[in-house]
């Protein structure tokens, strides 16, 4: 079993793409945060980023997740960036490689590695929806690649709709990795695909095995409202939110990190987790930096 499935806390990390571009002003092409692993100081850069995490958790006795910065490091984005398949399995290796280090830095932490997987399409405004059998076949080499490291599951962040959810999770499964879902919103709740969040986990629970579910890169007041009721609010374990509450069309379209207030993000939390009784798995997305996770672990502490 996942060590944060258990009865204790587990800290993410926060919006890594975000703070790349934002604090250390690279620039991140496709917002692929892959390709700084082929660059000394993006690989520095890294370790920076995953370092006050650490310590926060270490400071705090609780656990933590942090991935691979692996999120667009699948076929359609690693074409549009000049890598081909073969330079794909060597810098997800290498990506999980750099994670594992951290983790064996810091043996006094309990840290989990997870090997991060996004959609095929945008994650904010998808032009299409592919079926679960395509989702499957697309993601399925990245998912081997992780099933040949230290990578510890496949955690799948920001999916727009439950075809593509159950492809991975298919394709994990295939591969014997545990697998966690991670779906975000739009304003009013429900998938940008269109389904509702009960109704994307119902369908993915019934089409492949999935150890958790999560809802990331999305604020707490576009969501909170949907998890008044319903029984598949057990499977939600955790909550990476957005420190904006910006619509993700405004967060296209703004030329300024919007990073909200880290005490104001936090404050939700708690509510949340009234209302998802087995939330163990706390954390940021866009926007968020140590500052956030610090104040969401203050709050549930």
């Amino acid at each position: 079993m996942l060590p944060q499935l258990g009865d204790d806390l587990f800290l993410t990390d926060g919006g890594m793409e975000t703070w790349l571009v934002h604090e250390r002003g690279f620039e991140l092409p496709q917002f692929a945060s892959f390709a700084l692993l082929d660059d000394p100081q993006g690989v520095e850069a890294l370790r920076a980023y995953f370092a006050p995490y650490v310590e926060l958790a270490r400071s705090n006795g609780v656990g933590l997740v942090i991935d691979a910065p692996t999120w667009r490091a699948s076929s359609h984005w690693g074409e549009l960036l000049g890598y081909d398949a073969a330079r794909l399995d060597e810098v997800n290796r290498r990506a999980v490689a750099l994670v594992d280090e951290v983790r064996k830095g810091a043996p006094d932490v309990r840290i989990v590695v997870g090997g991060c997987v996004g959609p095929c399409d945008d994650a904010y405004a998808p032009s299409e929806q592919i079926g679960a059998a395509e989702a499957e076949s697309y993601h399925r080499p990245q998912i081997e690649t992780f099933a040949r490291t230290s990578a510890d599951f496949v955690n799948a962040l920001t999916l727009t709709y439950s075809a593509e959810a159950v492809g991975i999770a298919r394709a994990a499964n295939a591969v014997g990795l545990p697998v966690a879902i991670s779906f975000t919103v739009e304003t009013d709740g429900r998938l940008p695909g269109g389904e509702t969040l009960g109704d994307a986990i119902a369908a993915v629970d019934g089409s492949a095995e999935v150890d958790y579910f999560m809802v990331n890169c999305a604020h707490p007041t576009h969501f909170a409202g949907v998890l008044a009721e319903g029984g598949w609010r057990d499977r939600v374990w955790g909550i990476r939110a957005n420190a904006s509450a910006k619509s993700h069309a405004e967060l296209d379209e703004a030329e300024e990190l919007d990073s909200g207030d880290p005490d104001e993000l936090a404050s939700h939390y708690p509510g949340l987790r009234e209302r998802l009784p087995n939330l163990r798995v706390a954390g940021g997305c866009c926007g968020t930096d140590d500052r956030h996770i610090a104040a969401i672990c203050a709050v549930l502490t």
